[in-house]
């Protein structure tokens, strides 16, 4: 005896005729329990067949390599549905890499910035104007023998954009950089810092969500930065860079304990005068943020031109440290290398084993 199911019957045609409505209700119940099996069964076959897939790649592929995969199919899912795909993001409490990474175009940008201020520093300025002053807007604000602080106003704002550029002869490129990349080192020669930790990494480009809180003068609230940063070593061209700017993060909401800036960026360029390792080089810095005070802005301009060379001596007294191996700290260009009081702990043949040993920093 063969069921129809066309939607018309689901039992034989006597049953309609003995069992009257009664027959209708159990034929509405039959077709309501074999969709309900034939979902339960697909349901089951592809979660079967993802999990041997999630299996497979598993087994064929590193972690690394995995995480790349997922997010490429992320962002296949995001081209076609962005609303939604930020939306899901949001809601799962998910970073998007994707939309808030640095890209290269605003590495390239940093070399280019530098070797502008470089050729404007070496023509004759203008009556009355300082090398560099030459660009539109910029005038210079405090002078010192190892750095010009420039300042100008960003249109639509109450707020300037400054520029630093400086020279060092006593410390290494290689030391100026790392210094200012490593958090925890900062934690010891910074005392306003409060609070600065790497949440978050980017395993394809090396980048790091940092959040980072700090005290600002009184009788002013501390403020928390989070913003996402990016560094490069081009060793053909001779430049190490490293371009901050601020993002939201889902794992670092808001707190009552400090005031949240929004708006920040920073670009700083390296040139070295020979090599990374030896003495000597030039250092463009680009930054601006809004701290979301009531001050008017000479007055905010004045906080940060005179809390600019103290910040900029502190750097240099790290760095001098850190060069004189008195504080080890890591390499960002690839090489951890072990202290010079470790060094002389191990004595004779450790000692110069210890001396020797690099560490890829990971």
């Amino acid at each position: 005896m063969v069921l129809q199911l066309d939607g018309q019957w689901l039992f034989p045609r006597q049953c309609g005729l003995r069992a009257g409505e009664g027959c209708g209700e159990r034929k509405r119940e039959g077709l309501v329990s074999i969709l309900a099996n034939h979902c339960s069964f697909v349901t089951g076959q592809r979660l079967r067949r993802a999990f041997q897939v999630g299996e497979l790649y598993s087994n064929l592929y590193s972690e690394r390599t995995r995480w790349t995969l997922v997010g490429s199919m992320w962002r296949r899912f995001q081209s076609k549905h962005a609303p939604a795909g930020k939306l899901l993001a949001a809601l799962a409490g998910v970073f998007m890499w994707e939309d808030e990474k640095i890209r290269d175009e605003e590495l390239h940008k940093c070399a280019w910035e530098i070797q502008a201020l470089e050729g404007a520093r070496n023509q004759s300025p203008p009556k009355g104007k300082a090398p560099g002053e030459a660009e539109v807007g910029w005038e210079v604000v405090v002078e010192k023998k190892t750095f010009r602080l420039w300042r100008r106003p960003i249109q639509g704002s109450h707020l300037f954009e400054y520029r630093v550029f400086g020279t060092y002869t006593d410390i290494t490129p290689r030391q100026f950089f790392n210094v200012q990349l490593d958090t925890e080192y900062r934690k010891k020669w910074d005392a306003l810092v409060i609070k600065l930790d790497v949440v978050d990494r980017d395993v394809s480009t090396g980048s790091e969500v940092v959040h980072w809180a700090t005290h600002f003068p009184y009788p002013l609230y501390s403020r928390d930065y989070v913003y996402v940063r990016r560094y490069d070593v081009d060793m053909d061209k001779n430049l190490m860079v490293l371009v901050s700017r601020a993002v939201e993060h889902p794992s670092v909401p808001e707190s009552q304990d400090f005031v949240r800036v929004h708006s920040y960026q920073s670009r700083m360029v390296i040139r070295p005068h020979r090599s990374f390792d030896e003495n000597g080089f030039d250092y463009l810095l680009t930054y601006c943020d809004d701290p979301q005070t009531v001050f008017p802005r000479y007055c905010v301009s004045w906080m940060v031109s005179s809390g600019m060379p103290d910040f900029l001596e502190k750097l240099h007294i790290a760095a001098l440290r850190a060069k004189n191996l008195e504080m080890g700290i890591h390499d960002y260009t690839g090489v951890f290398k072990v202290s010079q009081t470790s060094q002389e702990r191990l004595g004779g043949d450790n000692a110069h084993n210890a001396a020797s040993q690099e560490q890829i920093y990971a």
